[in-house]
């Protein structure tokens, strides 16, 4: 007997030329979150999907395949194909406004200016969702947000960014088994400047 149905969606844009770019950092997540518990991404409709199951919970991952700013066809259509409800799903994104030392996990709250989140936000009609922002800081001139999110990290930021993953899997493995409120109080206050 399964005791939950969770959609895990990692946000990102398809195609080599956008890997390992902070605006990918959602697929990355979920990458190391499905590669952890053995699976393997298959294509399948709108989205590159694999389905889990771990600890009595039932997760189905999804990478959608449309570009970012069309993300929330995919969350929307696996939602309902999969009969989630609102608060078992969990977007993983970038976040400019988060510096790079930062995860926060929220119940709800605005897209901020991210394409993909007001995707999301539009597809299901409501921003009451739970959703993990990955912080990549805002370390760029004026004007050159775009540069910088498409951006690839630098190598300085790696060691960092890396350990923050790994961190963020176990964040949604918490989310899963210990429910939202538990897994903030755990994970919103950790600075990876200091935590690591």
């Amino acid at each position: 007997m399964y005791m939950g149905k969770f959609l895990l969606a990692g946000l990102g844009n398809i195609g080599s030329e956008y890997a390992g770019t902070r605006h990918n950092i959602g697929f990355d997540v979920l990458n190391a979150l499905v590669g952890k518990h053995g699976g393997v991404f298959g294509i399948a409709r709108l989205a590159e999907m694999v389905e889990l199951k771990w600890k009595g919970h039932v997760l189905v991952c999804i990478k959608p395949g449309t570009m970012m700013n069309l993300s929330g066809k995919a969350v929307k259509y696996w939602m309902d194909a999969e009969k989630v409800a609102i608060e078992n799903i969990l977007v993983i994104v970038d976040d400019l406004a988060l510096p790079l030392t930062r995860l926060r996990l929220r119940p709800s709250g605005s897209d901020a200016g991210h394409n993909g989140l007001r995707s999301v936000q539009d597809s299901l009609g409501t921003d009451a969702y739970p959703k993990l922002r990955f912080g990549i800081g805002n370390d760029f001139p004026r004007g050159r947000q775009v540069e910088w999110v498409l951006g690839k990290w630098a190598n300085s930021e790696l060691p960092l960014v890396r350990a923050k993953i790994e961190k963020s899997v176990e964040l949604i493995e918490s989310f899963v088994t210990s429910g939202i409120e538990r897994t903030m109080n755990q994970y919103n206050k950790l600075d990876f400047g200091y935590d690591l």
